[in-house]
């Protein structure tokens, strides 16, 4: 809730509840960006670092791959504690690679899921575990890699797993005890509304996992969380129907779970297009009167405007290049182009099954209006092959081959957050794995797989300050202040860096 009135700190995944991944901090702008330098690092052990720290009060509460959690100093990155739940060998991690993107901070407790899905509730100021609990059965493909969210008196998770055929859910728990609140489903079950959308008993396998962090309206006191693909991914054959809610974003009441409306980004989905993106909540003037709206750039290639009241379409607009959809309906639906499902001979189709977005985060700055979407343009070749569920084992019935090298690339796009339309772009050599933040410094930062962090212009995109830090940049940069002076921060390869002026 203080996140917008704290700007020393960042106190939640996505900077604040509307995830604006937006700096309020303006010590570091475009006239002294160029003198950025680092200041300290921290080494973490071998793995994919795709976390973005959390700042409160002087200490960054980071996590390390699969699952470890760290209190660091955050005037000099000394370690205060860590902790690490003890897992074996065998833990599965099916469709996913085994990382950890953050912790929720509340009070004193800091909370973490893990990769055999748990939820772990641990003292902040020594690390101590405070309580413990199950939210999903490893043996059958739960895990979870995402930051949780905390709301009011409540922590909300959600579950990686559909590459293994789970029936995704979105759970709360108390804060205090780690008792569970609620938990809604994304697949309904027989005579549930939505039922009508699956063929047979293919809903018992429906996928629609939940693997990244929501957003939440205090004002309207509704929660925004994304869903991802149906099971098996390739193979729409054995679950006719739209899929719902798969691909969709919901709306859930935080206290109850309700939910309140819904928007299916890409029905029957055959290509691996979760709508796990942030979802980005802003207020602005739409045909002359105000609006609460939601936007989001999905992994599909297209960008999305909705009414975050109603779940009502307002607009959308292609940002990235895609063969699959003549476009849009009236109602948001796509135009499916015939021929671009996967066969067993293969069909070439744009994008990727990465998407042109995928979980790493993009910035609305409220100074420039824009929305910074880091950008993938991939194309592959889908393939489509028979599949029969096997409890713990890949469920995804076919496969792509990505266009890699000269065929590939990426780019930071600037798209104006009302419309879609692209104001500027700076092109990246590969499709790009890192999120981004804007601050208001009027700056840009973010990273790409050739080792650079770097900031740009937010208002024209011109590159203003580089640092090759060696190893691929994979996670979402965030901002911080410490002793009145701002702090950057990044992580590259297996080191986490913070860079500052002095």
């Amino acid at each position: 809730m203080n996140a917008d009135a704290e700007p020393h700190n960042w106190l939640t995944y996505s900077g604040n509840y509307a995830s604006h991944r937006y700096s309020r901090l303006d010590q570091i702008d475009r006239s002294n960006v160029g003198d950025l330098r680092v200041l300290w690092a921290y080494q973490m052990d071998d793995g994919i670092i795709e976390t973005t720290p959390v700042a409160v009060d002087g200490i960054l509460y980071v996590t390390e791959p699969p699952s470890t959690v760290s209190a660091l100093d955050a005037r000099s990155g000394r370690q205060l504690w860590t902790w690490s739940p003890e897992m074996g060998p065998d833990v599965l991690n099916i469709g996913f690679p085994r990382v950890n993107r953050g912790v929720a901070v509340l009070d004193s407790t800091v909370f973490v899921g893990t990769l055999d899905a748990h939820l772990v509730a641990l003292d902040a100021r020594s690390g101590a575990v405070r309580w413990d609990v199950e939210v999903g059965d490893n043996a059958i493909g739960f895990s979870l890699t995402l930051a949780p969210l905390a709301v009011k008196d409540k922590v909300i998770v959600g579950v990686s797993g559909a590459e293994a055929g789970v029936r995704g859910y979105i759970d709360a728990y108390d804060a205090e005890t780690g008792e569970l609140a609620w938990r809604t489903y994304t697949i309904p079950a027989p005579g549930e509304p939505g039922s009508e959308t699956w063929g047979g008993n293919s809903w018992e396998t429906g996928g629609g996992s939940t693997w990244l962090t929501g957003s939440y309206d205090p004002e309207l006191d509704l929660l925004y969380w994304p869903i991802g693909n149906p099971a098996p991914d390739w193979n729409g054959d054995v679950r006719p129907g739209d899929n719902l809610y798969t691909d969709c974003l919901l709306a859930l009441d935080p206290d109850t779970g309700e939910m309140i409306w819904y928007f299916q980004f890409t029905p029957h989905d055959t290509h691996d297009w979760d709508a796990n993106q942030i979802q980005v909540l802003l207020d602005a003037e739409w045909e002359g009167e105000p609006r609460k709206l939601v936007v989001t750039a999905n992994r599909n290639a297209f960008y999305y405007v909705l009414d975050r009241e109603t779940g009502e379409f307002l607009h959308g607009q292609e940002y990235s290049k895609q063969t699959w959809a003549e476009g849009l309906d009236e109602n948001g639906r796509p135009i499916v182009i015939p021929g671009t499902d996967p066969t067993e001979e293969g069909v070439l189709v744009w994008p990727s099954l990465q998407g042109a977005a995928n979980w790493f985060s993009p910035s609305y700055s409220p100074r420039t209006g824009l929305f910074y979407q880091p950008t993938r343009i991939m194309g592959a070749v889908y393939f489509k092959a028979d599949v029969e569920y096997v409890p713990g084992q890949p469920y995804t019935g076919g496969g792509e081959q990505a266009l890699r090298g000269e065929e590939a690339s990426g780019a930071i796009k600037a798209l104006d957050a009302l419309t879609g339309e692209l104001v500027w772009e700076f092109p990246l050599l590969s499709p790009p794995w890192s999120g981004a933040m804007a601050t208001a410094g009027d700056l840009v930062f973010g990273g790409d797989n050739e080792g650079n962090i770097f900031a740009l212009d937010a208002e024209t995109g011109e590159p203003l300050w580089n640092f090759q830090s060696g190893g691929a940049v994979r996670s979402g940069p965030m901002s911080y202040e410490v002793d009145g002076r701002q702090r950057v921060v990044s992580s590259a390869g297996g080191t986490l860096f913070v860079f500052g002026l002095n």
